[in-house]
């Protein structure tokens, strides 16, 4: 019989944490928000991993691994289209063009960098089909799962931390008094700087992190640094939203003290 239940009850730590001690062999299905992911295991190791319709293809894998470049890529999706992963991978290294270990490599790197996504995930419902293989026609891998549980262990601790500060994504965020002083003074990320660039009264948390597409933990993450370097004050929203995304980050350091100050005047028109 299959292992079902809801996320509220049993997080993805606990989750993997069955698996691993059991030593399971089947696949982890979790129905999260708005995608679903599917994890095979075997013998409590994991083997593949899958998310939503995202393209799962050797070929992307190891576009998105830098391993071949976006040419390559395209080249292999046009041309290996009857291809299985398996038929692929082998015609790669036998043609020189990559070794057996950058396969293997950037497939643990996707596969775990999956799992690590499902962390964020705390509503949901999940189903564990015991006995269960990777598709054929994939390439399955063995990664261990110590190091991927302690890994969430510390970031649900992280989540709950964050959720005190910020409990609701539903809230608003406005600059404070003297933000031409703090942002002048303060060296942003890039990810600070696209949250930023949203900050209004009219603007949910839960919209800007829409518009810069960040899940619910990397919102939390950067809004909590703007809250510390004091740059930013939660507030009830006001009005209907005005997301926009005119005021990106740029590389260039000319455009970035631009943005200041244009942030600067729009902030004092608020």
């Amino acid at each position: 019989m299959a292992l079902k239940g809801n996320l509220r009850d049993f997080t993805i730590t606990q989750l993997l944490n069955l698996v691993n001690l059991a030593k399971k062999t089947g696949i982890l299905m979790i129905e999260g928000p708005g995608e679903v992911a599917r994890i095979t295991f075997r013998e409590g190791k994991l083997a593949y991993a899958q998310v939503g319709q995202e393209d799962d293809s050797l070929a992307a894998i190891l576009h998105r691994s830098n391993k071949i470049s976006r040419s390559q890529y395209k080249i292999l999706k046009e041309k290996a289209t009857n291809m299985s992963d398996k038929e692929l991978g082998l015609l790669l290294i036998n043609a020189g063009y990559l070794t057996q270990e950058d396969i293997i490599s950037s497939l643990q790197l996707y596969f775990t960098n999956i799992v690590r996504r499902l962390f964020t995930w705390v509503e949901g419902f999940f189903r564990f089909e015991p006995n269960m293989l990777p598709p054929e026609d994939k390439i399955a891998v063995r990664v261990d799962l110590e190091n991927l549980i302690i890994e969430g262990s510390r970031q649900m601790r992280e989540w709950e931390q964050l959720q005190d500060e910020i409990p609701s994504l539903d809230m608003a965020l406005k600059f404070t008094d003297r933000p031409d002083t703090n942002l002048r003074n303060v060296n942003l990320s890039v990810e600070e700087w696209r949250v930023v660039s949203f900050v209004n009264p009219k603007n949910t948390i839960r919209q800007i992190a829409r518009a810069a597409k960040m899940n619910d933990l990397e919102i939390r993450r950067v809004v909590y640094s703007l809250l510390q370097a004091g740059l930013v004050e939660v507030i009830r929203p006001s009005g209907s939203p005005v997301v926009t995304g005119r005021l990106f980050p740029s590389q260039s350091k000319e455009e970035q003290k631009s943005l200041v100050n244009r942030l600067i005047t729009r902030i004092r028109s608020i």
